[in-house]
């Protein structure tokens, strides 16, 4: 008898719904999965990249207009000049234009518009650059110049990740919990539908494991089935989001970090639907084994 499937619980009506309501559940842990891991690799590039940078500001004259070309060169010296410091290259006025263009427009010009100009310094990661001091030599050439370390925007960064990370793991677990019960649920109702036919298999000497097995077996086929169900879709999702932010374009998205999970959001993600499979063989058969052993 434990070789043979005598409970027809693949034509059972009350687990007809159970793989679709898994494949939602694992497209949503999909996604919140993705999207941590997506936020928390942004995060690293961004900050590898900022690593060693500092950002110079010097504001144009009060009367608008361009700043002279000569203070530009004399804030140069200054920064090359300067222990620890390996480059400082100003950034071209047309490019500025170019990263307003989203939201002024073509027509916008360079001498249009007061800009200020924008140093990008390198420095040696190991280098102890005196901010304070730098700032104000470089006040002293251009008044309301400021030297920018990156240091406040990403700190800020960090903890709005971190909250959407815990939020993500948050969406997981409960996920975790609803496809519990409803795999209790469904257990249940599935254990009271065939009731006559349990009491039969005790009858005939059939014990409180065997019966657990046919039900916990058919809770794995429902559970992976549903995994699967709710995976493809999560990755062509992931999948187009990939192809938008690759193909770039204008406005907003430009500001969009480029989608890249790594390995092990792969791996967890791929784990998905067997990971939903053996949480309905365990909870299936720890239903139907309590629910037994507290039946006459």
């Amino acid at each position: 008898m434990a070789g043979t499937a005598t409970l027809p619980l693949a034509g059972d009506g009350s687990a007809r719904f159970l793989p679709w309501v898994i494949g939602l559940m694992v497209f949503l842990a999909a996604l919140a999965t993705g999207a941590g891991f997506a936020i928390d690799a942004a995060l690293i590039r961004w900050d590898e990249g900022l690593r060693g940078t500092l950002t110079v500001q010097l504001p144009p004259p009060v009367a608008g207009g361009p700043l002279a070309q000569a203070s530009v060169d004399q804030a140069l010296a200054v920064l090359r000049g300067t222990g620890g410091v390996t480059a400082a290259t100003a950034l071209d006025p047309q490019a500025e234009v170019r990263l307003l263009q989203p939201w002024l427009g073509d027509a916008v010009e360079a001498g249009q518009l007061p800009l200020p100009v924008l140093i990008d310094v390198q420095r040696a990661e190991t280098a102890n650059v005196d901010l304070a001091d730098l700032t104000r030599r470089l006040a002293d050439i251009v008044p309301g110049a400021t030297v920018e370390t990156h240091g406040a925007w990403l700190e800020q960064l960090f903890q709005v990740a971190l909250l959407i990370e815990v939020a993500a793991g948050v969406v997981v677990a409960l996920i975790g919990a609803a496809a519990v019960l409803t795999v209790i649920f469904t257990t249940r109702t599935g254990l009271m539908i065939h009731r006559p036919i349990v009491d039969l298999l005790h009858l005939m000497g059939a014990s409180d494991n065997y019966i657990a097995r046919q039900f916990q077996w058919h809770a794995f086929r429902l559970g992976l089935r549903g995994g699967i169900i709710g995976l493809v879709p999560a990755l062509l999702a992931f999948g187009a989001v990939k192809f938008v932010a690759a193909r770039g374009g204008t406005g907003a998205a430009d500001l969009a970090p480029e989608l890249h999970l790594p390995v092990l959001a792969w791996v967890l993600m791929a784990l998905l639907p067997p990971a939903m499979g053996l949480v309905g063989l365990m909870t299936a058969r720890l239903t139907v084994l309590r629910t037994l052993a507290r039946m006459p």
